[in-house]
């Protein structure tokens, strides 16, 4: 072979490779493209959980950002927003919602935070029954006084003043040498005391 039938069959040989080089190129860009893309989104995303002060704030996080890892962090603040703000059932919605999803690290948080709407909407009997449900399968975690606070008030509300107070006591004496915990107790038990809802 002839060193000109050489160099047209290494050309031949280097233009049938030039399709798979480029598909090759392709993926890997394709790869570290798609890989600073979703870096980029979760930084953008972790910077709106800082960045979220208003309920406004909040809801345009949710939608930009609730379906990426920081989607339940979002999520449970939109909630809690709505909350603060009065809107109940908007903020039910979202603890349902989150309840179905179980975000990592939260999972308790949209139970006790569905108990809490029903709460305020009124609906004490099945508030109380959402407290005392989370309470049953309730390790002693940081929401277990807040769900135990938050039935014997479901209680109160629901006019069963004397079943509260008593549980109160009960709690109470559990409680006594904790200062933070017996403070609200004590708290609770002079708003039922006073009949302030």
């Amino acid at each position: 072979m002839n060193e000109e039938n050489l160099n047209e069959e290494l050309l031949k040989q280097i233009k049938s490779l030039i399709p798979y080089v480029i598909a090759v190129g392709l993926v890997v860009g394709g790869y570290y493209g798609v890989k600073n893309y979703l870096a980029g989104r979760q930084t953008a995303a972790t910077a709106a959980v800082t960045n979220s002060v208003t309920t406004d704030d909040a809801e345009t996080a949710v939608a930009n950002f609730g379906d990426s890892p920081a989607g339940g962090v979002l999520n449970l603040q939109l909630a809690k927003r709505y909350f603060d703000d009065g809107r109940y059932e908007e903020a039910l919605a979202v603890y349902e919602k989150l309840s179905e999803q179980s975000p990592d690290g939260f999972a308790d948080v949209p139970v006790v935070g569905k108990a809490q709407c029903l709460e305020a909407l009124g609906k004490y009997a099945e508030a109380r029954q959402a407290y005392e449900s989370y309470l049953a399968g309730a390790p002693a975690d940081y929401l277990k006084m807040t769900a135990k606070l938050g039935a014997i008030r479901a209680t109160a509300l629901a006019g069963e003043k004397d079943a509260a107070l008593k549980q109160l006591a009960e709690l109470k004496e559990m409680v006594k040498t904790d200062p933070a915990a017996f403070g609200r107790v004590t708290t609770l038990e002079e708003a039922i005391n006073r009949g302030v809802k």
